[in-house]
């Protein structure tokens, strides 16, 4: 069975390709849930009109699917709450 880690792991793969940051450290995901060979996660982009979310909705996927032990994957975007940075991401982003 895949463990969590190893799904941060590829998700800290998948690069914004506008910040050049991940989607993990950009706290684009909300929830990561494990069942077996399935993985599902609650996710969301840093705009509901973001022009690369299907490019990362199928990175996302791909990573996911790329791990050994898993065989269904299930990423559900939503945007409530809407995407805020932390203070620390701000920091990091020069914001």
């Amino acid at each position: 069975m895949v463990s969590k880690s190893d799904v941060v792991d590829a998700l800290k793969k998948v690069m914004d390709p506008e910040l050049h940051i991940d989607i993990w450290t950009l706290e684009l995901v909300y929830n990561i849930e494990i069942d077996e060979d399935s993985v599902n996660v609650l996710m969301t982009f840093t705009s509901p009109g973001c022009p690369y979310g299907p490019a990362l909705l199928a990175d996302t996927k791909q990573k996911l699917s790329d791990l050994d032990g898993v065989k269904k994957v299930n990423v559900e975007v939503i945007f409530e709450p809407l995407w805020e940075p932390s203070e620390d991401l701000r920091a990091m982003l020069g914001v």
